[in-house]
């Protein structure tokens, strides 16, 4: 793909670790997480990349609270990244019986997944480690044993868990996988705040930062807030189209790299 040729940054050919949560409003941001979940195993299976759900967690009604999936495939990481920050959905819900349009919201973040070998120090004294029974889908071995694993990294507050592995061992060593994923994202975000600031603009972390709108009622349209690249074919982008999105962001992060170079 003609992207690839702007992938240039550190991590860019590595595989990617994407991570859904659904924001307020219940059921219906909870159904959005599960849209978006499948728009990128789609956009995954088109590309022939290999797709492992590591952890995710039911709505008590329908779709996802949260979901995290690991998509292994060169390059993987340096497309994705476009898709990190807030997407907002705008439908006619069907979960409403007086079909009421409504907006939702969810939050993605992508990290690359990285080698033991990157240098990301993670000092067993500053890790918690709790076991618990694994639940939901996954065969037999689930609920018989204490085998899903949460990671909690107490310099930062983050917290890992998967679930999807048959034993302890592996479950760990998966969650710490992610973990070094997660610090490796923060050290570059953080590089990436610093530099915004001494270029003087204004950056507003999670929640603040949406990205991209999905309107299927009473119009139909995609538009990306960051490059105002749109189509009016959202069951595409849904169904996994997103490498004209993906295209049209780095082209503009080149156009960034470019100015502030100058």
């Amino acid at each position: 793909m003609e992207s690839r040729l702007l992938l240039s940054e550190p991590y860019d050919d590595r595989p990617a670790i994407v991570s859904v949560h659904a924001g307020a409003g219940g059921t219906e941001s909870q159904d959005w997480a599960e849209m978006l979940l499948r728009m990128y195993l789609r956009w995954a299976e088109q590309h022939r990349f290999k797709t492992e759900i590591l952890e995710q967690t039911e709505g008590e009604e329908a779709g996802l609270k949260s979901v995290t999936v690991g998509i292994d495939g060169r390059w993987a990481y340096g497309q994705l990244k476009s898709e990190r920050g807030v997407h907002r959905l705008v439908r006619i819900s069907p979960f409403d019986s007086q079909k009421r349009r409504h907006t939702s919201f969810a939050l993605v973040e992508v990290m690359p997944e990285v080698t033991e070998d990157v240098e990301v120090e993670i000092d067993e004294k500053d890790l918690r480690v709790d076991t618990y029974r694994a639940s939901g889908a996954g065969g037999q071995h689930v609920n018989k044993t204490d085998s899903a694993v949460r990671l909690t990294h107490l310099p930062t507050g983050i917290v890992v868990t998967c679930q999807n592995e048959r034993s302890q061992a592996q479950n760990r060593e998966r969650a710490m996988a992610v973990l070094r994923a997660k610090l490796v994202e923060r050290k570059m975000e953080e590089h990436e705040a610093e530099m915004a600031r001494l270029r003087g603009e204004h950056v507003e972390a999670g929640w603040g930062n949406q990205i991209r709108s999905y309107v299927l009622q009473p119009y139909t349209m995609v538009k990306d807030l960051r490059t105002n690249f749109e189509t009016s074919n959202p069951t595409g982008v849904l169904d996994g189209d997103l490498d004209a999105f993906i295209d049209a962001y780095l082209r503009s992060r080149i156009g960034e790299t470019s100015g502030a170079a100058g």
